[in-house]
């Protein structure tokens, strides 16, 4: 070990090997100050974690933790793509997607009331460009946390999974492999379970990814251990810290008056459920505040609430494991009312209403040219483009709250990006649908399953806009309550179920298979097993699902809607791109103001016209093609003389392209001099007669040739 001289402390390090490369875990040599700091190193790959932790703040009523992961720009070469902004800014929405996967693991395994500050950042210093950094950035969070002495029942480790050529599981694979693969899996668990799962997918069968889940598990066992060593070689002093915990006084009287009152008549479908619930709260409010004196009341009101809610979350959890009844009556396998339409908007390109119980999305899809693809330019991508973009709103109304509004955090990124991943899958490709697409979700009402209410109503949306999907997709929540040894899944999570529940388990799908999973829990993990059995549960709920929305809508329409942009494409040499720009850009300028048709040329020489009028659509293909048509043997062009010489005379044919007619082949008959038959200027008819080996092209303007 190495001594650090600023700290007289000595460099802890340990490591292992694991999935082909050693990692390796350093304590002292950095962030001297902070509570904890980890370097972590893979591969190339440098992860700093670092955990600053401090005392409860009495203001705030919950645990204050925050995770975050930084992107640095250094850390694989890059200076940042804005043109006048060169340092990091805002997180991507990349980096806020990674920051929430390392958050869902971690936060259930601190004790419930405890209030002390506790913020984490993973900070990439080094990408090595052949894997993804994500999953070393959980064990850095994750180690620095294990050497605060705050009561993190960790250790958590994370691991991404593919599927190789011959359909093994494959893990740290590139970026560019993960963005084709037909499974982009990320597991993140601790030693007795899974604490967290989050895939996209192609399809993939249940069976595959239950597997694949259970694989990741044993993989990351080593990473869990080494975690687990460092901690004793640290030998962190235990933190003193005291838990807040409900007034067991005030709990006890509220079970008590509640106790005749949670009948089975309280089990009504949403709204009168709610309705219910809030009558009955009003009652247990004035019951117990004509017990305080006002000042008193003030002072425990707040834990008289809480009384409330814990006690109704008992209620819940009672009803579904000793009588299977859930808080709405329905079974555990039962799914919410389900009514859909679509077109609900007249001038957007395509437009749903989706409702599942009191959970409902209004979605609209909006089409573009290729143009609008919105630029990624992050750690990792270089010139990436997002053609597909799903955008989730849900304003405090949708939950009956006064709320400010504002730009959207991360639940709002995170449920956007779940209903995103479930829909790209079975997106037509760029080649046979040129369009940049941009669903957005506005969510009507909450009452739980929000963004697979979201994925379903942005698939009605799009085969209401005429996008040519493989295949439909439907989504459903999945809850669990665990009982000692018992687990009991229960299917279309409503928010009572949630807040009362230990899992939330998103799946999306088509008929044949699996396009996006997002699983949290709020206990101490889960057994593979019942992560199959939750798995075959959404299947069939799925599969009733989708049924109800092809009621609304059978497949995509035939036609797109009158007001979206119609487009059409031409390949061109790539050689002839530059006569379609011009000078400084001078001719695609010239054709877009006089056809106001939209254009997009990609570097491989496809090009995209993009217009609502069929006749300056025609117009402006004519152009474009004038200025990168091939010149093609036996074919008669107009042509316009552009010098003439004694042998005969050069013919410019198309844009910057000309031929030589010999004076021979001027006319049937003899032609003393060029310019007997013609002058600079004129226009000629010619036919194209012969390309030589040099390029060199051969005319003819004998009549008995161009009749």
């Amino acid at each position: 070990m190495t001594k650090v001289i600023q700290t007289g402390k000595e460099i802890i390090s340990v490591s292992t090997e694991w999935m082909g490369r050693t990692l390796t875990l350093e304590v002292n040599r950095v962030g001297f100050r902070t509570s904890a700091s980890v370097l972590v190193r893979y591969g190339e790959t440098v992860v700093l974690g670092t955990a600053q932790t401090g005392p409860v703040n009495p203001n705030l009523d919950y645990f204050p933790l925050s995770i975050d992961y930084e992107e640095k720009f250094y850390a694989s070469g890059k200076i940042s793509g804005s043109r006048f902004i060169k340092r990091e800014g805002r997180p991507s929405d990349e980096a806020i997607l990674i920051g929430r996967l390392i958050d869902r693991p971690i936060r259930p395994l601190f004790p419930k009331g405890y209030r002390n500050e506790c913020q984490v950042v993973a900070s990439v210093l080094s990408m090595d460009p052949g894997f993804r950094p994500d999953a070393v950035a959980m064990v850095a969070a994750s180690a620095a946390l294990m050497i605060t002495g705050t009561p993190y029942d960790g250790p958590i480790a994370g691991l991404r999974i593919g599927l190789d050529d011959k359909g093994a599981f494959a893990t740290f694979l590139p970026r560019e492999a993960m963005n084709t693969n037909k499974l982009d899996l990320f597991v993140a668990g601790s030693k007795s379970g899974i604490m967290m799962v989050e895939a996209g997918a192609n399809e993939v069968s249940e069976d595959t990814v239950a597997d694949a889940i259970a694989w990741a598990h044993q993989q990351i066992q080593p990473v869990i251990k080494l975690q687990e060593e460092l901690r004793k070689a640290v030998a962190p002093a235990e933190q003193a810290y005291e838990l807040v915990k409900p007034n067991e006084d005030i709990q006890t009287a509220a079970a008590n008056w509640l106790a005749d009152k949670l009948t089975d008549d309280l089990h009504q479908p949403y709204p009168e459920r709610n309705e219910l619930l809030a009558a009955l709260k009003q009652e247990y409010t004035e019951h117990f505040s004509a017990e305080h004196s006002e000042e008193e009341w003030k002072e425990l009101k707040g834990e008289y609430a809480e009384a409330f809610s814990l006690t109704m979350h008992q209620d819940v959890r009672k009803g579904i494991v000793e009588k299977g009844v859930r808080p709405d009556g329905r079974g555990l396998k039962d799914i919410r009312p389900l009514s859909s339409e679509v077109s609900v908007l007249p001038r957007t390109h395509g437009s749903s209403l989706f409702t599942r119980g009191l959970t409902q999305a209004l979605n609209i899809v909006t089409l573009a040219p290729l143009s609008y693809a919105q630029i990624v330019d992050t750690m990792e991508v270089t010139d990436g483009e997002r053609r597909y973009m799903h955008h989730y709103n849900a304003p405090g109304y949708t939950v009956g709250e006064v709320k400010r509004l504002g730009s959207p955090g991360r639940r709002e990124i995170g449920h956007g990006y779940l209903a995103e991943r479930a829909l790209t899958a079975v997106l037509p490709s760029e080649e046979d649908f040129p369009y940049a697409i941009r669903s957005v979700t506005e969510i009507m009402s909450q009452n739980g399953s929000t963004s697979m209410a979201a994925t379903c109503s942005s698939c009605l949306a799009l085969m209401d806009a005429g996008v040519p999907l493989v295949r439909p997709v439907s989504g459903v929540a999945m809850g669990l309550m665990v009982d000692g040894d018992d687990y009991y899944v229960l299917t279309d999570l409503a928010d009572q179920e949630d807040f009362a529940g230990d899992m939330d388990f998103k799946v999306t799908g088509t008929s044949e298979g699996i396009t996006a999973l997002q699983m949290d829990m709020k206990v101490h993990g889960l057994p593979a097993d019942v992560l199959k059995k939750a798995l075959d549960q959404a299947k069939e709920a799925r599969a009733t699902i989708l049924e109800s929305m092809l009621e609304t809508l059978p497949g995509p329409r035939d036609n797109l809607s009158p007001y979206a942009p119609r487009i059409e494409k031409l390949m061109i040499n790539p050689d002839k791109i530059g006569a379609v720009i011009g000078k400084g850009g001078e001719t695609i300028n010239k054709i877009t103001s006089e056809t106001g048709v939209m254009i997009d040329i990609k570097e491989d020489g496809l090009i995209t016209f993009a217009s609502n009028d069929p006749a300056k659509m025609e117009q402006a293909l004519t152009w474009v093609r004038s200025l990168t048509e091939e010149p093609e043997v036996g074919k008669i062009y107009e042509g316009t003389v552009v010098s003439i010489k004694d042998f005969g005379a050069f013919i410019n044919i198309l844009p910057g392209i000309d031929g030589m007619c010999h004076i021979s082949a001027m006319s049937d008959q003899r032609v003393e001099k060029v310019t007997d038959v013609m002058k600079e200027g004129d226009k000629v008819r010619v036919k194209l007669m012969a390309i030589d080996d040099r390029g060199r092209l051969s005319l003819s303007m004998k009549p008995s040739d161009v009749a």
